[in-house]
C-alpha cells in the first residue's frame, strides 16, 4: 500500500502543530510492512522533515526573507505535486492541507482529508474576508472519500457545518511528541523562579487578552508569581500599552525557544493555562501532562475530551471562573500534584503509535 502525501504543510510551517502530525504518520510508517509513503515536495524549510532520513528535497533560501517567497515556494511545489499526482502512481492520496488544486489530477485515486478544526466556520469575523479556507475546506469534505476528524468535537462540527454523513468521519486523535530527553537542558536564558505558562499565539479565539486581565490581579498582588509567553512573535504595542495599564508591564514575559526549552518550562512552571474558545484538539495540553505540569483549562469544544478528569476547567468568557480556576491551582500544593498525578494515567491514552494504527487501518477500509 503506497500513500502519497503533498507539499501544502511542509510549504506553509516551518514548525506547528500540522506538519507535526504529518510527520510523525510518516516517521511511524516507514517501520510498517507493507507500507510506502511518498511526499510530493522539492524544496521546504521544515524543521521536522530534516529527521526523515528517506526523503529528498532540497532547502529555500532558508535564512533569508523576501517579499513572495512563500508564494514561490508553493508555486514550484505545486508543479511537482501536480506531476505526482498525475502519475497515478500510489493507491491513496492524502493532501496536507485544503487546497482542491489535486482534483483535476487525482482521476479515480481515493483521498483522505484530515480536517483539524472548524474555526473558521464557527468564529468568520475573526478571518479577512479574502480568507478562503472555508470554501475550500467544504469542497475537499464532499469529495473525499474518507475525513479524518482528530476529535469528536470537531466531527460534530464538521457535520453542523458541512452537513457531511457521520459514517464517513472517523475520529482520531493526535498525540504529542515530548518525551523524558527532551526535558534535560542546559539553559542559558534567566527565566522568572514562578510563573503561569501560555503556550502560541495569541490572537483572536485564542482567548489571551481576556486572560490577561482576569490574572493580572494575581500579578499585582503577589509579587512571587509572573507569566511566561511561548511563542506568537514579539508583543505588539497593544499588547505593551495594555500591559502599562494593567500595571503588570515587567511581570508578563515573551520567548521564543525550542522543543527542548519549552518542555523545561512546562515541567517547572506552576501552571500551564490554556483559556482558548476553540481547539480541534489541544496538543499543548499533552505536552503538559507529558512534563508533569498542571493544567488549568477552558471548558469550551474538544479540550474536555482530551484533558479528561487531568484538569481543572474554567468558562473561557468568564473572568471570575477562569480567577476562581487559576487561583485554586496556583496556590494549592496538593491539588497540583493530585493533577499532575492523573495526568501520567490520562497521557496513556493517546501515542503516535496508536495514531498511525489507526490510520493505516482506514486507509486499508478504503482499499
Amino acid at each position: 500500500m503506497k500513500i502519497l502525501f503533498d507539499h501544502q504543510i511542509f510549504t506553509h510551517q516551518i514548525c506547528g502543530g500540522i506538519s507535526r502530525y504529518f510527520y510523525e504518520l510518516i516517521n511511524k510508517f516507514k517501520n510498517y510492512d507493507g507500507m510506502e509513503c511518498e511526499l510530493s515536495l522539492e524544496y521546504s524549510n521544515n524543521y521536522y522533515l530534516k529527521k526523515l532520513t528517506n526523503f529528498s528535497y532540497k532547502t529555500f533560501f532558508e535564512n533569508f526573507s523576501f517579499k513572495g517567497k512563500y508564494r514561490l515556494l508553493n508555486t514550484l511545489n505545486k508543479r511537482t505535486s501536480k506531476k505526482c499526482i498525475s502519475k497515478g502512481n500510489y493507491d491513496i492520496f492524502h493532501p496536507t492541507y485544503y487546497d482542491p488544486y489535486f482534483l483535476e489530477y487525482i482521476g479515480n485515486r481515493p483521498f483522505v482529508l484530515t480536517i483539524y478544526d472548524m474555526i473558521h466556520e464557527i468564529y468568520p469575523e475573526m478571518f479577512p474576508l479574502k480568507d478562503n479556507t472555508s470554501k475550500r475546506k467544504k469542497i475537499l469534505a464532499q469529495k473525499a472519500e474518507k475525513i479524518i476528524a482528530i476529535s469528536e468535537n470537531t466531527k460534530k462540527d464538521i457535520i453542523r457545518f458541512f452537513n457531511v454523513n457521520e459514517k464517513k468521519i472517523e475520529v482520531i486523535h493526535l498525540a504529542n511528541s515530548m518525551n523524558i530527553a527532551e526535558k534535560i537542558v542546559v539553559m542559558n536564558i534567566n527565566f522568572p523562579k514562578t510563573y503561569i505558562l501560555f503556550v502560541g499565539s495569541r490572537g483572536g479565539y485564542k482567548n489571551f487578552n481576556l486572560f490577561i486581565e482576569t490574572i493580572s490581579p494575581i500579578l499585582v498582588e503577589d509579587a512571587e508569581v509572573d507569566v511566561v509567553c511561548i511563542g506568537g512573535g514579539n508583543f505588539k504595542e497593544v499588547e505593551k500599552e495594555k500591559f502599562e495599564k494593567l500595571n503588570i508591564a515587567n511581570r508578563i514575559h515573551q520567548y521564543s525557544v525550542n522543543d527542548n526549552i519549552l518542555a523545561y518550562l512546562y515541567q517547572n512552571a506552576i501552571a500551564f493555562v490554556f483559556p482558548s474558545l476553540y481547539e480541534g484538539f489541544g496538543i499543548p495540553i499533552l505536552e503538559a501532562f507529558s512534563c508533569g505540569c498542571p493544567v488549568v483549562v477552558s471548558d469550551a469544544s474538544s479540550l474536555p475530551e482530551i484533558a479528561g478528569g487531568a484538569a481543572i476547567y474554567f468558562d473561557p468568557k468568564s473572568k471570575s471562573s477562569m480567577l476562581s480556576s487559576v487561583k485554586k491551582v496556583i496556590y494549592d500544593k496538593n491539588l497540583r500534584n493530585q493533577l499532575i498525578e492523573k495526568s501520567i494515567q490520562r497521557l496513556r491514552e493517546f501515542s503516535w503509535e496508536k495514531t498511525a494504527k489507526k490510520t493505516k487501518k482506514l486507509y486499508e477500509d478504503i482499499l
